[in-house]
């Protein structure tokens, strides 16, 4: 595990970028689960719908907490 703070590189701050890295994955993740539970669907297996929209609205949430992180720490 690397301690060098890499902010330098990119200019913000290691755990700032994490949250905006969790927050794009998130909200990628979401746009892939849209297709795969489009997969389920047009081969008839509800229950995997299901699954991949669970799936789906977990990764909602978690690019939501991100995006409310990210809102306070640009606002303080």
């Amino acid at each position: 595990m690397a301690s060098d703070e890499t902010g330098q590189v990119t200019g913000t701050k290691d755990k700032d970028y994490n949250i905006i890295w969790f927050a794009e994955a998130c909200l990628s993740n979401a746009l892939r689960l849209e297709t795969y539970i489009a997969d389920a669907e047009r081969d008839g297996d509800q229950e995997l719908a299901d699954f991949f929209r669970r799936a789906q609205n977990e990764s909602r949430k978690g690019a939501e907490q991100a995006k409310g992180l990210l809102r306070q720490r640009l606002t303080s």
